[in-house]
């Protein structure tokens, strides 16, 4: 088996490799921190996880292809390019990834030094700034030309999806069906609207684009003075309607609870993190959003939502085949925790596209 030295020892350090240790706990990737000596960067190394990204190489390719016109137009600003956009590392053969004798792929990246990331939005004015950060990196890709391969196929597809759950509960392969009657007539009492809003995106009317897909606020790094510096753990980046990265990014900063808290008195929309986040993020966005675009920011939010519910029961139901979980039934506890959510989201609805009116009406 190949040491993590020997592994490093591929890729195109600048410097003498001193350590490689773990660094955090990541979901789907195992991270490690890579440390040279003297004055030479530092690094960071990925195990990309194959079970979930199939094709590594095309998705170092789309990164690859990403950082590269974020960079081109971050030296147009007169911004830093080293520390403004991920910097990939090749091997020393020049490629994006180095496999190793088990199957399994590495990539490394250039460390960013002296920044701060946060995992929870805990004022309006922190919301604010993860909204520009997204906004401005669809902003600076809004005119990249280059096709991204799908790494993900069906993701945020509600079409995809909702072939996926009719055969789970046809399927009802642990017979689970019976006991989420109720979560189940959810699920389908919505099934209309959330396919007229795919329908939407399928027939072009809302636009596709280049998006981040996972636009949780610890996956961008801030100075020390609190700005947006980097946005990072491009993994998921691919062409598909911007608003999902909108309507995710609401459903995860403005959760007052857990994503998967039992108690659902914890569970609701948080509207001044809704409008904190939507101010940033109209700020850059507001550049190259068409009127479709912005007529249908408030329902993202319902349909990412309603989405990841739907998930979390679809493996419920099937066995707990994808997400990890505590125990038998934290799927459930995800999944009505997620409902409760989608019930504050349809609550606050009438507020929520006055908000974004409003701020609008405030940037002409």
């Amino acid at each position: 088996m190949e040491t993590l030295l020997k592994i490093g020892e591929q890729f195109a350090f600048d410097g003498i490799v001193e350590e490689i240790k773990p660094l955090g706990e990541g979901l789907i990737n195992e991270t490690f921190f890579v440390t040279t000596k003297g004055e030479a960067p530092n690094y960071i190394l990925q195990q990309k996880n194959k079970n979930i990204f199939t094709d590594i190489p095309a998705m170092m390719e789309n990164i690859y292809k990403v950082t590269t016109h974020l960079k081109e137009k971050i030296a147009e600003q007169g911004g830093d390019v080293l520390r403004e956009a991920l910097t990939v590392t090749p091997t020393k053969d020049g490629k994006l990834y180095y496999k190793d004798e088990n199957g399994e792929y590495w990539a490394a990246c250039l460390f960013i030094e002296d920044t701060v990331t946060y995992h929870v939005a805990d004022s309006p004015e922190l919301a604010e700034q993860g909204g520009k950060g997204i906004g401005k990196f669809q902003a600076m890709l809004a005119d990249m030309k280059e096709p991204l391969a799908d790494i993900l196929p069906g993701f945020h597809n509600m079409r995809y999806r909702f072939n996926q759950w009719d055969e789970v509960l046809k399927r009802d392969a642990v017979n689970r069906k019976s006991q989420v009657e109720k979560e189940i007539a959810w699920i389908e009492s919505r099934r209309e609207e959330m396919l007229n809003f795919w329908a939407k995106a399928e027939s072009g009317e809302i636009p596709t684009r280049i998006t981040h897909n996972d636009t949780k606020i610890s996956n961008i790094l801030f100075d020390k003075q609190g700005n947006v510096l980097c946005i990072i753990d491009l993994d998921t980046v691919l062409s598909s309607i911007c608003l999902n990265d909108y309507g995710d990014a609401i459903r995860s900063y403005t959760n007052a609870g857990m994503e998967d808290d039992e108690n659902l008195d914890n569970v609701y929309l948080k509207m001044d993190i809704f409008e904190g986040y939507t101010k940033g993020y109209l700020s850059e966005a507001i550049k190259f959003l068409t009127p479709a675009e912005i007529d249908n920011m408030a329902f993202s939010a319902k349909y990412i939502t309603f989405e990841q519910m739907l998930r979390f029961l679809m493996d419920y139901i099937d066995g707990d085949n994808y997400y990890k979980v505590k125990n038998e039934t934290h799927n459930l506890v995800r999944t009505r925790a997620q409902y409760k959510l989608l019930l504050s989201i349809e609550e606050n609805y009438s507020a929520m596209c006055d908000t974004i009116q409003k701020l609008i009406s405030q940037m002409k």
